[in-house]
């Protein structure tokens, strides 16, 4: 099966939802616009159920089959948000909002699972129950564990759940997907390194936290080259060094340091963690100083469930053709805490040679929506086929 033909009819109608979308772009939580309209688009759809404010802002609809025999009921999954970034594509649909930006394609993916939503609503044959979530603050706000601890999946009774996401730099409605571990967890850490500070001219009387700062900055690179197991995957950055004093004779008694740790296992999560910390503050010591350190957990690693990632593969083949292996990636994403809860896969679909995600000159490719659709609307025809 390609992609479906009522989604190739659809395109124009589907492309100005998008588009519409990206020319209003709310942040987080944020989304009280781009709410309104999806829950209003699925009620025009004819869905038998509509609920506002899953997860703060989320919106959930439910497609009920032809039949329920089967009593199941599959999740789809949309993220709605955009980034605090100024647009720089010149577009005529470019944002309206100074400082936000559809830089990450979530206005393609929100109307992506609409256009599927609408053609299942027409259609209904399957046997069972479609959820379709539109979620809030995936970039930074973990909407996706807010609808979760509002009872998503147990209020809904959702057996498994499917997400999908946009990609640059692979042919326009292609897919790709891998199973296990696919997106990173992403926490962060604040490091303040205290020293003695002074004049410049008078190194000695002082504790030099700028010199500390530095050792640390280098140390910490020692978690991914000496502590970790080589085939385990670790990122440290340091993103951010900023001292006490602006002055150019002063030595500053204080020196903050931010960045991130990406990891894909939980006990690479916890030796990063660990290392990090006993790097710190024996760096700091040695040095005649104190460190204090803020480990600030962010999203778990994403995990796709076997299973359903070969059969997320196997429709994504129907629909395209082929299916490639994905590349590990170092990013968060948090459709985590939903396949923390049930079985599900996450696959992307390609977006051609644009800009990359959260980059001012990105767009969503509009001829990907066709595939996209195709995708998620055989998933639950696939999933729960009609008698």
């Amino acid at each position: 099966m390609p992609v479906k033909n009522r989604f190739a009819e659809l395109l124009p109608e589907i492309t100005a939802w998008r588009r519409d979308l990206h020319e209003n772009p709310e942040i987080l939580f944020e989304t009280h616009r781009t709410s309104k309209v999806v829950a209003d688009r699925l009620r025009e759809f004819g869905c038998d159920e509509v609920t506002e404010g899953i997860g703060r802002t989320g919106v959930v609809g439910v497609i009920r089959g032809r039949a329920n025999g089967s009593g199941k009921v599959i999740g789809l999954r949309a993220d709605m948000d955009a980034l605090p970034i100024h647009e720089q594509t010149g577009l005529p649909h470019a944002s309206k909002t100074d400082g936000a930006m559809h830089a990450c394609g979530h206005d393609g993916h929100t109307s992506m699972l609409l256009g599927a939503a609408k053609y299942l609503a027409e259609t209904r044959n399957f046997d069972g129950t479609v959820v379709v979530i539109f979620q809030p603050a995936e970039e930074g706000g973990g909407g996706g564990r807010e609808m979760c601890a509002d009872g998503l999946m147990e209020r809904w009774k959702i057996d498994e759940v499917y997400g999908m996401h946009n990609w640059p730099g692979r042919p326009v409605g292609s897919f790709a997907i891998r199973p296990g571990a696919f997106f990173a967890a992403t926490d962060q850490f604040e490091i303040v390194l205290h020293g003695k500070g002074g004049h410049a001219a008078k190194p000695q009387e002082t504790v030099d936290s700028t010199v500390l700062a530095s050792h640390v900055v280098l140390a910490l690179q020692t978690i991914a080259s000496r502590n970790a197991d080589p085939v385990d995957q670790v990122v440290v950055s340091v993103t951010s060094f900023e001292t006490s004093s602006k002055a150019f004779n002063v030595i500053p008694a204080r020196v903050t340091l931010k960045g991130t740790v990406r990891t894909m296992s939980k006990e690479m999560r916890a030796l990063a963690e660990e290392r990090l910390k006993a790097i710190a503050e024996g760096t700091a010591a040695t040095f005649g100083g104190r460190a204090e350190v803020n480990w600030i957990r962010g999203y778990p690693s994403m995990v796709n469930h076997e299973a359903q990632t070969e059969f997320a593969a196997e429709v994504a083949r129907a629909v395209a053709g082929d299916c490639a292996e994905a590349p590990l990636v170092m990013g968060g994403e948090d459709f985590a805490y939903m396949l923390e809860e049930r079985p599900g896969a996450y696959i992307l679909v390609g977006n051609g040679d644009t800009a990359m995600v959260h980059h001012p000159e990105y767009d969503f490719n509009d001829e990907a929506i066709p595939a996209g659709c195709s995708w998620w609307a055989e998933i639950v025809e696939r999933r729960l086929p009609a008698t």
